[in-house]
């Protein structure tokens, strides 16, 4: 009989605690200001113009809210596949699912310009748009994640963490395709325009959320003093190696199609070889940075059991997510729409037939930054106070729970 995994909460008296809140708190105040200096000058002091309506904030948000859905894999892992080795960390999974959407939302709503209007998304909905839907999925995950979570910390509800698991993992799914489903579905956009989208996200979630999880694990563990055992981080890394390369085929073949289709040739060759910092983001940073470099550092015969280089390569897959979310999001919109099929549309008051000129602002990174600010503060926050960490992640070590 394996030996059950005990939980505590972490002491959150020391220097580097408190370090860590000042600066995590200092990032809210930051994207804060920088809310307040959009909203109260307009939008006009940011980046965004008439073609690029979603910028950088944007950025932050999708990548946040889609890594929450994959932070929680490594808890779905354990409770619906029966994988008793990553029950310790399941908690932990619930956790940072939670604290990832806060943030994502968080960025989402204060780049609105009007908050308030919220209150009219959350009343009055058109459930032909994807975006009233997408209002239910993020709270139904938050609930759902919730009870979740509650199954596993009280011991009188462990006999219902199965099914609360099984739960969790269908609304994950159906939530990252609605992310996904909000670009592929927008036919106007040839960018975007594309089915393969929705499972796309699904597994860009798996790798961002393991890469923002398996950091945080590590961190958490060498700043309380906590053993994190070979085989536990090995398995971690193993599998975001997998999902690493399973993006990369999603990649591959969303652009091989669309260079087949006639209609999407053009927004491939933009994206591809025309389109200037966003081919290069492409090529540099989700490809090599976020794809190629990963994989090498993880599977390496001199780099797979370092855990300095597993570190780099999970920083590389976020900052590679963040460029293939920029990609998406940014070079989508600036390509051209194609309002008149096969004709050339040139001039007009909003630039017909140009492509988009973006240059993000201080201000627009700084809200970024605050959502990120967020997620942490409320991860950071909740050890101190709740049981989510394992004592120890030594080898061989599963939970009976």
């Amino acid at each position: 009989m394996s030996k059950a995994t005990s939980f505590s909460t972490i002491k959150g008296d020391g220097p580097n605690y408190i370090t860590l809140l000042v600066g995590l708190g200092t990032l809210i105040l930051m994207g804060l200001g920088a809310a307040y200096y959009m909203e109260h000058n307009g939008h006009h002091v940011t980046g965004m113009n008439n073609q690029i309506v979603w910028g950088v904030p944007h950025v932050f948000a999708i990548f946040l809210i889609v890594a929450a859905s994959g932070a929680l894999n490594v808890a779905s892992i354990a409770s619906v596949f029966g994988r008793t080795e990553y029950k310790p960390l399941a908690r932990m999974s619930g956790l940072l699912a939670l604290t990832l959407l806060a943030g994502g939302l968080t960025v989402l709503l204060l780049d609105l310009g009007r908050p308030d209007r919220l209150i009219i998304a959350m009343t009055m909905y058109n459930f032909k748009s994807i975006f009233a839907w997408n209002i239910i999925l993020y709270s139904g995950f938050f609930v759902i994640v919730g009870l979740y979570l509650w199954t596993m910390m009280q011991r009188s509800m462990v006999k219902y963490t199965k099914m609360a698991g099984l739960a969790a993992f269908i609304w994950r799914l159906v939530l990252t395709s609605g992310t996904g489903s909000i670009f592929g579905f927008l036919v106007a956009r040839q960018g975007y325009d594309a089915t393969i989208m929705a499972p796309m996200f699904i597994i860009m979630s798996f790798s961002f959320g393991l890469a923002v999880f398996l950091l945080v694990v590590m961190s958490t563990c060498n700043g309380t003093g906590r053993e994190l055992g070979d085989e536990t981080l090995y398995r971690l890394k193993n599998l975001l190696g997998v999902f690493v390369a399973a993006v990369m085929y999603f990649v591959t073949v969303k652009h091989l199609g669309n260079l087949y289709a006639a209609e999407h040739s053009g927004v491939e060759q933009f994206i591809l070889f025309k389109g200037g910092i966003i081919t290069t983001l492409f090529w540099g940073g989700q490809i090599l940075v976020g794809g190629i470099l990963p994989l090498i550092l993880l599977y390496g015969s001199g780099t797979g059991k370092s855990r300095s280089a597993i570190a780099t390569a999970a920083v590389l897959v976020i900052l590679g997510g963040f460029a293939q979310i920029y990609v998406i999001i940014i070079g989508g919109q600036a390509y051209p729409l194609e309002i008149f099929p096969g004709y050339d549309v040139t001039g007009g008051a909003f630039f017909d037939g140009k492509v988009g000129e973006y240059t993000p602002t201080l201000a627009e990174f700084l809200l970024g930054f605050g959502g990120v600010g967020v997620t942490f503060m409320l991860t950071a926050v909740a050890l101190k106070f709740l049981p989510f960490f394992p004592d120890s992640l030594a080898s061989g070590e599963e939970s009976s729970d």
